[in-house]
């Protein structure tokens, strides 16, 4: 009796599941794009063999997936510390679903947001093909293949990033972004078949013109009609008269409508606002294919004296760039992870990314069409010479039209895109082949895309006599480079060479300026100390060859140290700030990023270029920035105030909306400074006491502002701080908790480094632990973290039913702590 029971149960089991497998399509029949991201099966391949005869050991899982992240930091990995010190590997991915005999007259194809790298789907056993490139998105049809009914399909893919070096920085390994079905009627709007312009735009009306590509993959001819119309928030503004079209079987049409909207509301980046472009296809009465494109009307120029304007005002871009990785989270794509950064740079002033140096995943460009962001959407860090052993040179005769045409069509709808970048540092920029290469790259681009400029990062354009570009022009004007002359590029692009900035009208009189990439300015957050043995490069340290001024035992500011090619964060800005033909920069970089420690090597795995560091906490740089680029009023004092009697001390201090700001030490005043010319800090030199030092700031006598640091005493406490205490309850949704080490008064504790355990308990998991040391091995997925000066972060996601989300903290010595999140 028992076993029939279990047997009866068991084959209710199997209904249940077959009956949802089953409506996996029909029961979504308005959707065009179905996820299909869940329930898939993983397999890693230890030995790098493309072997599945032993794989039993799967694991089930949800895309998107980094199993690189999962690995153990290793000094011996093939990847290097470049790489970050995580390996790759192969990777097997399985998922098994079914279909109704309903969905049989369908289109059905899988589209990938991104495969690193090297990628080969099957699907029921029938090959589909490989894309090498980790970073654009594609697409198989499915349709030939498919099984319906009771029969279960299998789609497989192979992953592999065993050859390693293969990058410059970390790129992650898998199915790292998202996954879709395409369901559609087999009369449709091709896959990324719109492209939407604004000739003419006004404040009291726009022309709107829709190029579509309509596809009849029925083996008979049909008539349709096509209709675009514009929504608001699902209101529909304006619409284009239907267009009756004839199209043959098997072949594909393109038309083109235009209309006009009456009193727009313009796209900017302090009012991204944004519309729906509606397209639909009708036959016979019946809409069979309904697209939708996300529209936002802007005009901009970039001018040769006055820079980039945007809807006819200047608009200083005052950008930085961005690697794909989501620090703790590796490379896996998360929605919520890429807002919160791009909602860090925001409250900093910034207005431009640019996606370094990659196709960047599809969520980054819809976020930064509704946030404002000026998008520098770059294709390429290697042409045909390779920088490491297995990267993309191997594949570029064969991939590199293909992919960058994908990219085009997949992006070109995007407001926030404002140029294309075709390449970064090449190696081929110094030669001839250079200039046909992006003579080449730049017709592929214009062929679809002529609404935008083309550029490349060049380090740098013109050719000077060192690299390290310290000299002063001549007054004849310099050389471009081979790229930087072809006549390739509508933009001119700089990698660093700041001193040349302000000579860029003499060498490139008909031109535009942007500032691809600046500064490389080095810093650990919380770190102020030089070593005594200045001999050595210490991973938490500076070398005295990295420095500007002084570098004695002083306790000195983050911003003395740079990179041999690059800046200090001052020095860039306060050049592009004071000429207004510059149109702008994007900063090296924005967040740190896992590998390319550069100038440091092992035990560093991640970078120290960032103004935010790899947990998402501020940098003293975060506040210069936003002193200048935003009207926040801001008074920032630096270092901490935990030093040793009697030692020197340098007291830095960002402010804004003020004429001066007055120091005080424990109740005495140490006296008032000012900037003067274009100084964009003050600073006070003297012997540190313990206490509270006061800032004040004041304008016209009065006070604007007033801020303060204490001397903490003996690490007593946690302190756990949600960005959100209630979050979405789809199992995708993340909270990030900061973890702040307290003395008994809740004051923090800036030189604590204890290592802090975690545990949760609800509707909640832990995905991510970090603290930003660039040093530190534990892994980003344990449960536990060492902290850094301070501070660790948790990152909390939560599960498909709602409820309570609790977290604990606790360490040696330390009073636990906890803090509750609701997900709903």
């Amino acid at each position: 009796m028992i076993k029939r029971n279990s047997l009866f149960i068991l084959i209710l089991l199997l209904s249940a599941k077959y009956i949802a497998a089953q409506s996996f399509i029909t029961s979504k029949s308005n959707d065009r794009k179905i996820p299909f991201n869940e329930n898939w099966k993983f397999h890693l391949n230890e030995e790098g063999t493309d072997t599945l005869s032993k794989a039993s050991d799967w694991q089930t899982l949800n895309l998107p997936h980094d199993w690189s992240i999962e690995r153990n930091f290793d000094e011996n990995s093939k990847a290097g510390i470049g790489g970050g010190a995580l390996s790759g590997g192969l990777g097997w991915y399985k998922k098994e679903f079914t279909l109704s005999k309903k969905d049989s007259g369908k289109k059905i194809s899988i589209l990938f947001d991104g495969v690193y790298m090297n990628s080969e789907v099957w699907i029921n056993g029938h090959y589909l093909g490989k894309r090498p490139n980790g970073y654009i998105g594609f697409s198989y049809d499915l349709t030939p293949h498919l099984n319906y009914g009771s029969k279960a399909n299998e789609i497989l893919v192979k992953v592999d990033n065993s050859q390693q070096p293969n990058s410059r920085w970390y790129s992650g390994s898998g199915i790292y972004r998202n996954v879709w079905l395409i369901a559609t009627n087999q009369l449709h709007v091709a896959q990324w078949g719109t492209f939407v312009t604004t000739p003419l735009v006004t404040e009291e009306s726009a022309t709107i013109t829709v190029q579509v590509d309509i596809v009849n993959e029925y083996k008979d001819n049909k008539d349709a009609s096509i209709t675009h119309y514009i929504t608001d928030n699902g209101k529909k503004l304006a619409s284009a008269q239907s267009q009756t079209i004839s199209i043959e079987a098997n072949k594909n049409k393109k038309i083109t409508q235009s209309f006009t909207l009456k009193n727009p509301t313009l796209w900017s980046v302090k009012q991204p606002h944004m519309y729906s472009l509606i397209t639909e296809i009708t036959v016979e009465g019946k809409v069979v294919d309904q697209y939708e494109t996300p529209v936002g009307i802007r005009s901009f120029k970039f001018d040769l004296d006055k820079g980039f304007i945007l809807n006819g005002k200047s608009v200083k871009i005052k950008g930085v760039c961005l690697h794909h990785d989501l620090g703790p989270l590796g490379a896996a794509v998360n929605t919520r992870a890429i807002e919160r950064q791009l909602e860090i740079m925001k409250e900093m002033g910034v207005n431009g990314i640019r996606t370094a140096h990659n196709p960047p995943a599809p969520e980054l460009l819809d976020l930064c069409d509704e946030m404002g962001f000026i998008v520098m959407d770059e294709s390429f860090d290697i042409w045909e010479s390779s920088k490491t052993t297995f990267d993309y040179g191997t594949e570029w005769d064969e991939w590199h039209k293909k992919d960058l045409e994908d990219q085009i069509l997949r992006d070109r709808n995007h407001p926030s895109i404002f140029m294309w970048s075709i390449g970064n540092e090449v190696h081929e920029q110094w030669s001839e082949r250079g200039a046909e290469i992006g003579r080449e790259l730049s017709a592929i681009v214009k062929n679809m895309d002529t609404t935008r400029l083309v550029t490349a990062g060049m380090n740098p354009p013109i050719h000077v006599k060192d690299a390290g570009v310290t000299i002063q022009f001549e007054e004849t004007a310099a050389e471009p480079n081979a790229l930087a002359g072809s006549g390739a590029l509508d933009i001119i692009g700089y990698n660093y060479a700041h001193q040349t900035y302000k000579d860029h009208q003499k060498n490139f009189p008909n031109t535009p300026f942007i500032a691809t990439e600046t500064s490389s300015a080095l810093a650990t957050r919380g770190y102020y100390e030089f070593p005594s043995d200045t001999t050595k490069i210490w991973p938490l340290r500076w070398d005295k060859l990295f420095t500007e001024g002084n570098a004695d035992n002083t306790v000195s500011a983050f911003d003395q140290v740079r990179t041999p090619w690059g800046s200090l964060h001052e020095t860039t800005w306060k050049i592009i700030k004071k000429y207004d033909f510059l149109s702008g920069f994007y900063i090296w970089t924005g967040f740190d990023y896992l590998g390319e420690p550069t100038p440091y090597t092992w035990p560093s795995r991640s970078s120290y270029f960032g103004i935010v560091d790899l947990a998402g906490f501020p940098k003293d740089s975060y506040y210069m920035y936003k002193s200048e680029w935003t009207q926040d009023t801001v008074l920032h004092i630096l270092p901490h105030w935990n030093w040793e009697k009697g030692q020197t001390v340098d007291v830095w201090a960002y402010y804004n909306h003020a004429d001066e700001v007055e120091l005080f030490l424990n109740g005495k005043a140490i006296g008032k400074k000012r900037k003067e010319g274009d100084d964009l800090h003050v600073m006070w030199r003297f012997p540190f006491e313990a206490g509270t030092l006061m800032a004040k700031s004041y304008k016209n006598g009065k006070l604007v502002k007033e801020t303060e640091v204490k001397t903490a005493g003996k690490p007593a406490k946690l302190q756990l701080q949600a960005d959100r205490k209630i979050i979405k309850a789809d199992g995708k949704d993340l909270s990030f908790i900061t973890v702040n080490i307290t003395d008994k008064d809740g004051v923090l504790a800036p030189r604590a480094d204890h290592n802090i355990q975690f545990s949760v308990e609800g509707n909640g998991k832990i995905v991510g632990v970090a603290s930003g040391d660039p040093t530190n091995h534990q892994s980003f997925k344990g449960k536990e973290h060492k902290a850094l000066n301070g501070k660790c972060l948790v990152i909390v996601q939560s599960e498909k039913e709602p409820g309570a989300i609790t977290l604990k903290a606790s360490a040696n010595g330390l009073e636990t702590s906890s803090i509750s999140i609701i997900s709903e």
